[in-house]
Order: structure tokens, then sequence, then C-alpha cells
């Protein structure tokens, strides 16, 4: 039920606890709970933090720090309950302290000039080929030679005037350049790894660059293209489905349906009306076709140069086919490249998880290495590789080998590294793999210890060198507690206690009602051609609701034969005002109508009119968990204030400016 976004959501919005202001001297405890101080200053710092944009009011005060004190209640109890030395809660506490850690362990310079970077070349939009040679990262020198040499080898047959895509179809290892010949389309930045993005950039419109190296392998790259960056589109669309396996008659007859609705649309009928009725994209159809924001590369290529095709906000496209189906795309507006200053943000967070931000974290590792006298001796990492065999690539390797070895292969400060230690690591990340040289594998391994020795030594230093990521460790830390344990005794209990559910629930029936519902067939005509018939088969219909009675998928076949959209047919119990051509029909059984609702004529069914009336706990169990919730969470505040002492100097509040 629970995961990691949601859980991170409710961490932020339960965090009415502590950010660190730890009582100094002469700080007043102002409250304590279970023996725990809380200082004046804590209290203060938590209440700015959460009020931000408020006055400071006295009564204010007085009711947050009655929530504050059902803060640190639950918080103890979770504490009395061992739930703070659970293993699965030390692993989550683990897991935010590495997030929390992370900008303290990247240089700012150097993450500020990646930013920089990434958004000059965010304002062109680039158009490459490629071969790739696939060679693995840690793969043997004589290998990566061997490679090196063929991919040089393709790229002076394309520099002496060969076919790039020919040479691409013939020896790319990149699966799709059987059918692309290496076309990779238009990009922009971040959207491939960074050494063939900087690569693709630095080279000139026409020419082939020198061999460049990324995880997957050698790439050489042709850069046929460089445009000002198109930016971003709002778009909108309607589409028929296909699909990539629809055969030449499917196509067809989307076609058909397309056509059909692009000519409504020709003669003046509403884009938005028109996607909600007749779009099979259902995720937009409800939004009147409107599409998520995307830019470059975001859609496949048919989609995108149709939007960026369109010259005017409003414009629409002649129905295109693409492997998903037909559309007629929208362009609702053309949002032009984003200034630094509005862009930095974005940028940093996509920076921050792309492979660059390396860069920036060899500057702190060297920085580390500086500060606390890092000292090595790569020469005790020989014994180590005299004890490895094959049992390594099978990811089998037994680290009890290296049991009597001892000696020292690094120091940070004054923790030092051994050969025991680096051996117990091998242990652990070993994983099974293709056959490689040992000590190749040794020594990739030993540089990835190393690096996450040195950055694990400074995380430990956070606490001391930087109290504002103490005090939010502390938080995050309550915060978990606080969630897991509110989850144990409200949010899960309520779902989960079908018994007390279902008791709440017949205690409380008068809160959760239906209104007054009209239980209605609503016929949507286009045609005025068929309202006469349809009208006679619809008080049909009203008087015959079993015998004789047309169904409505018989109504639907019947009156749609020269087209899919003459008719359409809505069912459903409806409440007061929740349909805006109820509001025209009186509520009594019978057929009703025709009624006006934009272009089409509306027949009205009623089968029934349903008086208020209880909902069953299936129909309002969304409503009825909520209240049980709420009922359980005051239950158990008032448990906890019984059972733990705690005392409050709500005097003290006065002091707060």
């Amino acid at each position: 039920m629970k995961n990691n976004v949601l859980k991170t959501t409710l961490l932020i919005a339960l965090l009415i606890g502590s950010v660190g202001l730890f009582a100094q001297e002469k700080d007043p405890v102002l409250l304590t709970v279970d023996g725990q101080n809380i200082s004046l200053s804590e209290f203060e710092a938590v209440y700015k933090k959460n009020n931000r944009d408020d006055v400071v009011d006295q009564e204010d005060l007085k009711e947050y720090l009655e929530l504050y004190i059902n803060f640190r209640l639950k918080v103890r109890e979770a504490e009395s309950l061992g739930m703070d030395t659970v293993k699965k809660f030390i692993q989550e506490l683990k897991g935010y302290q590495k997030q929390l850690a992370k900008p303290y362990l990247t240089d700012k310079e150097v993450t500020e000039k990646l930013i920089e970077e990434a958004y000059e070349r965010s304002l062109k939009d680039i158009r490459a080929s490629h071969i790739l040679l696939k060679i693995g990262p840690d793969a043997l020198p004589k290998d990566t030679l061997k490679v090196y040499n063929e991919i040089m080898s393709i790229r002076k047959q394309a520099m002496k005037g060969g076919n790039f895509a020919s040479l691409a179809k013939k020896h790319s290892q990149d699966p799709s350049a059987k059918d692309n010949g290496g076309d990779l389309g238009w990009f922009s930045v971040l959207r491939m790894v960074y050494p063939f993005e900087t690569a693709a950039y630095n080279t000139p419109v026409g020419e082939i660059s020198e061999p460049v190296r990324t995880r997957f392998g050698y790439h050489i790259i042709k850069v046929v293209d460089k445009r000002d960056a198109q930016g971003e589109m709002r778009a909108a669309h309607i589409m028929i489905k296909t699909g990539p396996e629809a055969t030449e008659e499917q196509i067809k007859e989307a076609k058909t349906k397309i056509d059909e609705v692009k000519g409504l649309l020709d003669s003046g009928k509403n884009f938005e009306d028109l996607a909600k009725k007749y779009s099979e994209d259902r995720g937009s159809a409800d939004k009147g076709g409107a599409l998520p924001t995307f830019g470059t590369g975001r859609m496949v290529p048919e989609f995108e140069a149709a939007a960026f095709g369109l010259k005017e906000d409003g414009d629409y496209s002649e129905p295109v086919l693409t492997e998903y189906g037909w559309h007629i795309v929208k362009r609702l507006e053309r949002i032009p490249v984003a200034s630094f200053e509005d862009s930095e943000a974005n940028l940093s967070a996509k920076v921050s998880k792309d492979s660059r931000s390396q860069m920036s974290q060899t500057v702190v590792l060297n920085r580390v290495k500086k500060e606390n006298g890092f000292t090595e001796n790569r020469g005790n990492l020989d014994a180590i590789g005299a004890l490895l065999d094959s049992t390594l690539i099978e990811g089998k390797w037994d680290a009890a080998k290296a049991k009597d070895l001892g000696g020292m292969l690094f120091s940070i400060g004054d923790k030092k590294y051994t050969q025991g230690d680096f051996a117990n690591y091998i242990g652990t990340h070993q994983t099974r793999r293709r056959e490689e040289d040992l000590l190749v594998v040794m020594n990739g391994m030993y540089n990835q210890y190393v690096q996450e020795s040195l950055l694990a030594f400074e995380e430990s230093k956070l606490p001391e060198k930087h109290p504002e990521y103490k005090a939010l460790l502390k938080e995050y830390r309550d915060g978990i507690l606080l969630f897991d344990l509110t989850d144990e005794k409200v949010w899960s209990k309520a779902v989960k206690d079908t018994a007390g559910l279902k008791a709440f629930h017949d205690q409380n029936r008068d809160k959760f009602m239906w209104g007054k519902r009209l239980d209605a067939e609503l016929y949507y005509c286009q045609n005025d051609s068929i309202k006469p018939s349809l009208e006679k088969t619809l008080k049909k219909r009203s008087k015959k609701w079993k015998q004789d009675s047309p169904s409505k998928d018989e109504i639907l076949k019947e009156f749609n034969v020269n087209s899919a959209l003459n008719l359409r047919i809505e069912s459903d119990k409806y409440q007061e005002d929740e349909e805006e051509i109820l509001k025209q029909v009186n509520w009594e059984k019978g057929l009703q109508g025709p009624f006006k609702d934009g272009d089409n004529d509306v027949y009205v069914l009623v089968k029934e009119v349903i008086e208020p009336t209880p909902k069953t706990l299936k129909e309002a169990r969304g409503l009825v968990t909520a209240e049980y919730q709420n009922y359980l969470e005051k239950e158990w505040i008032k448990e906890l204030r019984e059972k733990y002492k705690y005392t409050a100097n709500a005097d003290l509040l006065k002091q707060i400016k």
C-alpha cells in the first residue's frame, strides 16, 4: 500500500518536528514529554518554519503547541515500541540520509558550470546519426584497443566518402541501425549520455566525430544538422487508435473515422468537444485532447513534426499516422526556450541525476583526500590478486581466503582500510559477469571501494560540519517513525479493519447519503434526419423495458449505419446538477426532450426517480474510511495523553516575536 513517493510527500506534511535549533544555555524548556525536554527555541523554529508568511498570534501558537504535543507523543510511543531499532527503519533512514547528503557531496562551482553548459546546449537541437561498436567499461586493454581500431577503420571509410547509413546498417551494433541507418533523429541536451552529447555538440554539421567512448562502447557520430531549439509545445489531439500490429483494413477503417471528425472540424465544430466525444486516447480526451507539454525528441517523429509544423496557436493538422494511430493535432501554445533564470532549477535537478554529476563529485573526493591526509599502498593489492580465481567471475568468490591478510591499503584521517576490509567488500559486491581478466575486475572494484569509502567518511562528518543537515536528518528520523506508527494505528488499520469500518458505517449512516437521483439514459443525437425514427424507438423503449424493447447496442447499430457520429448514448444514476442537461429535465419517469446541448439534440429517458437513501458501505467506502481514520486518530491521541506524562509552559509562548 505504501510507496516511497507517497511516503516522502506525507513525511513533509507530517513533519511538525524539530528543525534542530537545540536548546542553548539559558534557553527555557517549553515542553517535557516522558522526561524528554523540548526548548522554546526548538519549538519556535518549528512554528516559524511551518508558518512562514503568518504574523505570530498567541492563539495560533497555543493551537500549534497542542498539535506539537500530539506529534511528540506519537514519536515517543514509536520509540517506546522500539520502532527506531527495527532493521527496516534503519535501512529506510539510511536511504533518506543518502538523499539528504547528496548536496554536500558535490562541488557547487563545478555543478554550476555544468548547469550553465546544459543551458547553452539547450538553445540548440541536433540531428545526428551514429555507429556503435559495443565494449564494456571494464574491458581489458587489448579488447578495448581492438574495438577502437575497428571503429577507426569504419570512420576512415566514412571520411573517404562511404555512405554513413550503409556503413551503420553493416557494422553498427545498435539494433535499430538495421532499420534507420543509425539515424537518431533530433535531440537536445540531457537526452543522450554525457560523452555522446558533448561529442555531438562539439562536431560541426556534416562532419564525423573522432571515436567517443561511453558505457555502451565506441561511437562515431555524424552531425546531420543543427537548428535553434524549437522550445516546447502545448498541444491537443484527437486520436483514432490502430496500434503497431494493425492490419491495412484496420488502418483504413480508422482513417475513415478520423476523416469524419476532420470534416466536423472543418465545418466549425469545437475541437475540445470533438476530442471528448470521439478521441480514443482516454487519458487526454476528458481534457479536450490536451497533452502534457513536450519538446524535441519527446514524441514520435511524425507527431512532433505535425505539432511544430503548425504556424499559429489554434491551428490544427491534417490527419497524421503514427505507430499508435491516426491523429489530428491542434497547437495550443508554442513555448520558446526559457531564460536561464527560469530554467535553472529544472536543469539543476536533471544535472544532479545525470552521469555528468560525477565530475562534481570527483572534485569533492579530491578535497576529502587532501583535507584528511589520504595515503595509499596499492602494492598490497597484489596479495589479494594472488587469491582470486574463476569463482570471482561466477560471483562466488570466498572472502575467507583473505582472512590472514591485514595489510593497510589506504587510510582516511585516522581510519585505516585493510586488505581484509577490501576482501569483504569484494565478497559482498561481486556479481556474475562475462569472462574478464581477474586483475582488471579487482582494480575496478578497488577504485569503487576507495570512492565509496571517501564519500562515507565525509558523510559521517556532515552532522558536525553542517548543523542544518543534522537538524534535517532528525526531522526525517522522527517523520519516518511518525509515518510508520500512524499507518499502523490509523491509515492501514482503517482499511484492514473491515469489521470496525462496517460498525462505524452502521452507526453513522446519516452522514453518508445519496441526494435525489435519476436513473436515466441520455441519447445525444447529432443528425436531424434520424430524429423522427429515434424518437419513435425511444417511446417504445420507455414503455417496454424488458419485452420487445431494443437494447442500447441495437439502437446504436440501427442509427449509426451511415456515420459512427450520428448517435451517442450515456446511462447512469445521476445526482442533481451532475449533468448540465438534466437541469432542463422534469424529475419524473418517461421520455423527455429533445433538449439542446451545443450542436446535439438530447433525449432523456428517465427510468426511475430515486429519493435520497443512505449509501451502502461499498458506495461510500472512501468517505467512510476517511471519517473512520479521523475517529481512530482522535481516540489514539486521547490514549497517548493518558499514557505519557507531559507538561507545557504555555506562558513562554509570549516570548515568541
